[in-house]
């Protein structure tokens, strides 16, 4: 089977991939394309773009957490029905988790989905420069196709026809388009990134950046590039069968303080025969009829008034976890359950207080990096040995108020240790490490088991379930 794809990468962070590729992705739509977006690395804001831009749900594929049969597979489901997929890029080209390797960079995720790739430029201060980079990274590996350049924050069309000239002559690659600087079109940013989708609210921006790419840039010779790919195995892959009939109800909380979640992780437990149930700790009053929490990544420190005012729902959660609920938590999330909250302005909120710590927000103070995680005792993971892989990015460090119990061994992508990482407190697991659960699908089985363990127990709280 055909399905068309490419691959949008930069020379380096910073040369506009995101704004390029969603400025693709809504001109595709616009064009009544069928657009299925994916995002290469491990990134929760982009994604969320994607999916406002497409109307479809953009998903993450990495090399170094996922390998490359995990990546077809994902990539396959998620591209059958659609007229064309575009992978958003991560950083430069051929960055990854190693100066000296491919591992986990886009070049080595556009070799494992046979992608041409489209590669963007700033072109701002450069003329015939611009062949000898273009040059470059089309060169660097032979085993990679560099079919087109597009250039970013072009002054004038004229300029861009110096840059086009200048790049078509020297290597045989074709300039597509450009893109001028446009400040009504530039999403803010800010500690973690873009700011979120959920944030954006119209969809003006994406309106605007398909006539821009409209404007300025070749789709038809994009779609052709896309297009030109050779064909896709057969043997389409499908989900996980349910291991159990027998359905437990997950609550995943989600607004704008937690909304930071791989969409194959929601799967894989829905797939084990988990209901998952929304609900806001900011905003709802009580927690839903479920069995299990599962509190995601995001930004509780933007809205930790509004979490802290909230006291019902951290009462609730607190109760929930004490009665032996299961919740399991990441970054954010485990923020949330520990005593309090420090912003960057210095003002502490109180929060559910299952840890006894507080997270302190500190810029500079950067963890950033892929990480691997080995259960070093039992817990609602899975049993001792236990590897699965993710990654950490977060400006908040825990300060103890207390003693810590971690489930957890930490090591980053060249093995090297970077401590102990998942607070443990009896049903409650919380890691600042954000995992993939399809580098691991047993976690998944082990957080549902987990769940029919305790929900018995839970039905026979006050006001529970019977």
């Amino acid at each position: 089977m055909i399905l068309p794809r490419l691959v949008i990468a930069g020379t380096s962070s910073g040369v506009g991939k995101t704004t390029v590729t969603l400025a693709i992705l809504a001109a595709l739509k616009a064009r009544g394309r069928l657009v299925q977006p994916f995002k290469a690395g491990p990134d929760f804001i982009d994604p969320g773009h994607h999916g406002a831009a497409t109307g479809r749900l953009s998903r993450n594929l990495d090399g170094w957490m996922l390998g490359e049969a995990v990546n077809r597979d994902i990539f396959t489901r998620a591209a059958a029905d659609a007229d064309v997929s575009i992978i958003e890029g991560m950083m430069g080209l051929f960055d990854g988790s190693s100066p000296v390797s491919e591992i986990g960079s886009t070049a080595e995720l556009a070799k494992q989905l046979d992608a041409p790739v489209l590669l963007v430029v700033d072109g701002s201060s450069m003329a015939r420069s611009a062949a000898a980079m273009v040059s470059g990274y089309a060169t660097f590996d032979p085993a990679l196709r560099v079919a087109g350049v597009l250039f970013n924050r072009v002054g004038s069309e004229g300029h861009y026809k110096l840059l086009k000239e200048a790049v078509e002559q020297e290597i045989d690659v074709v300039a597509v388009g450009y893109f001028r600087p446009d400040p009504a079109v530039t999403i803010s940013d800010r500690h973690l990134g873009l700011v979120t989708a959920m944030e954006q609210g119209t969809g003006e921006l994406y309106s605007q950046l398909a006539n821009a790419a409209e404007e300025t840039v070749d789709l038809d010779r994009i779609e052709a590039m896309a297009r030109s790919c050779r064909e896709w195995p057969t043997g389409l892959s499908q989900p996980a069968a349910r291991r159990d009939a027998r359905t437990v109800r997950i609550g995943v909380a989600q607004d704008l303080a937690f909304c930071f979640y791989y969409p194959d992780n929601l799967e894989l437990l829905e797939a084990e025969g988990a209901e998952l149930v929304r609900f806001s700790p900011m905003n709802d009053q009580v927690l839903p009829d479920v069995d299990m929490l599962y509190l995601g990544g995001g930004y509780p420190e933007l809205y930790g008034e509004r979490l802290s005012g909230n006291v019902t729902m951290r009462t609730a959660i607190r109760q929930f976890a004490e009665q032996g609920g299961t919740i399991y938590a990441e970054c954010g999330g485990m923020m949330y359950l520990t005593q309090s909250i420090r912003d960057f302005a210095g003002a502490s909120h109180e929060m559910v207080g299952l840890f006894p710590a507080e997270a302190v927000m500190r810029k500079p103070g950067l963890t950033l990096g892929y990480r691997t995680v080995e259960l070093s005792q039992d817990c609602i993971l899975g049993e001792p040995g236990t590897t699965a892989r993710g990654h950490e990015f977060h400006y908040s460090t825990l300060v103890p108020r207390g003693t810590f119990d971690y489930a957890c061994a930490l090591r980053d992508a060249r093995g090297k240790s970077k401590g102990q990482d998942g607070l443990a407190v009896g049903n409650t697991l919380a890691l600042y490490t954000h995992l993939h659960f399809a580098s691991q699908p047993q976690i998944a089985k082990s957080l549902v088991s987990s769940v029919r363990r305790t929900a018995p127990r839970l039905s026979l709280r006050p006001g529970g379930k019977t």
